[in-house]
């Protein structure tokens, strides 16, 4: 209750300063599933990630957030592409990584409500629109870094 709260008063908080922020994405595919994570705080599935921190690197913060958000221990990372979102009164930039060499290590943190796998032809329902057409670009074959609108 306490994360959803606050994440209310983010909003607020965007809508008053219109922050222009950085974050990292990471589409972990393995065996045909990709692992997606629903979040305490808002519905629906995503891909792990979340913010970069101050003096951290872009791939410093998609290691952490994977490790934070579903416990692994990522392996080698390519970038799929740069996106740009314009919702809710901020400007969000995110770096976008594919990993297929993760380990499961550890558990999400308490931020998560649920972690697992879907396979490829399976895809939640729920899945936010950005994150779907990154796997749709990733199914149909993109392999040079793209960049564009979330």
């Amino acid at each position: 209750m306490l994360i959803r709260l606050l994440y209310f008063c983010f909003r607020i908080y965007c809508f008053i300063f219109r922050p222009v922020r950085m974050g990292v994405r990471v589409l972990m595919i393995q065996d045909g599933k990709v692992w997606l994570v629903r979040q305490t705080y808002m519905p629906g599935w995503f891909m792990p990630g979340g913010g970069v921190k101050r003096n951290e690197t872009l791939e410093q913060a998609v290691r952490r957030e994977a490790r934070e958000e579903t416990g692994a221990e990522l392996g080698a990372i390519t970038l799929m592409g740069a996106y740009t979102n314009f919702t809710e009164w901020k400007t969000d930039h995110n770096a976008v990584f594919l990993c297929a060499d993760f380990q499961m290590k550890g558990k999400p943190d308490a931020e998560i409500a649920e972690l697992r796998a879907f396979p490829l032809s399976e895809l939640p329902d729920d899945l936010w629109p950005g994150h779907h057409r990154r796997l749709q670009e990733y199914q149909a074959g993109v392999t040079n870094p793209q960049f564009g609108e979330w």
